[in-house]
Parts: structure tokens; sequence; C-alpha cells
């Protein structure tokens, strides 16, 4: 009779977990008709570009070759490649403690930040901080000096 009962259970408890998973994975009903589904591609946000929605902010680092104040880019020779990058109202220039302005970049200055590669292959850059960046210094590790124990003088015995 218990070996009838635990086989009963060992085929039970496994077809359980399996329903109540597929119940979790089942697609949800959303109010969105089909022309507004994100999949047939009505839900676009106009102030992001599509290759912007679905991607991380790249980092760069390199020193300033070139400035353009009037088409807003600039030029860096970093270790692996040349590359430009294009200024606009949504980049945050920040120097030293501060923000700063289009007109602070100047050339042979080191510079560092992250943008996003456009559609088109451009760059457009999201933070900019110009100057140097800080390295700080490893912090000193305490030299473990050895403590002396307080000996035990022996007392004399009179």
């Amino acid at each position: 009779m218990k070996i009838k009962f635990c086989f009963s259970i060992a085929a039970i408890v496994p077809l359980t977990f399996c329903f109540s998973a597929s119940g979790q994975t089942m697609p949800r009903k959303t109010g969105l008709s089909a022309s507004a589904s994100p999949i047939a591609g009505g839900l676009a946000t106009p102030s992001a570009s599509p290759a912007k929605q679905n991607q991380r902010p790249l980092p760069f680092h390199g020193m300033v070759f070139a400035v353009d104040q009037k088409n807003k880019t600039f030029t860096i020779s970093g270790k692996q490649a040349t590359r430009a990058f294009k200024i606009t109202g949504k980049t945050q220039i920040i120097k030293g403690a501060g923000a700063g302005a289009m007109k602070d970049i100047v050339e042979n200055e080191e510079v560092s930040g992250s943008y996003w590669k456009n559609a088109d292959g451009t760059f457009e850059a999201k933070v900019l901080k110009l100057g140097p960046t800080e390295k700080k210094p490893a912090s000193p590790v305490a030299k473990s000096t050895p403590v002396a124990s307080p000996s035990v003088s022996p007392t004399p015995t009179p």
C-alpha cells in the first residue's frame, strides 16, 4: 500500500510543477492594439532613436586631436583608433567639479566619457569629462607589528 501511494505522489508532483510553470510563461493580454504593439513597431518614443533604446552607452578615453566648434564635434586619438564625436543638446559636459561647455573643449586635452553609436555609424557623446581622470592612490596597507604579550615573571618564594 505504501509503495503504491509513493508512486502516485511521485507521478503527481512533477505534473503539478509543469502546469504551474507553464501557467507563468503564458503571454499576458494587454490593452494594446496591434498597431501599438511593441513587436509591430507602434511604440516608439520620440525622444530616443531605436538604436539608443536597446543599448547602453559605451565608454571612451583619449586625447582631443581636433575640435570643430561650428559643427559641434571633437576628435580623439585613443589607444585603438581615432574617433569623432558629436555634441548635442543632451550631452552632459563636465569640467572639474562643475559643468562645462563646448568652448571648454580644446586640443591636446585628456577626455573621457560615454557615447552612443547611432544607426548611421556616427558617435554621439552622452557624457564628456574634460581633464585627466583621477587615479585614486592605493590605500596603504597597515603593517602588522607583532604585539609582545606580557610576560609573567616568576615571583620569588621565601
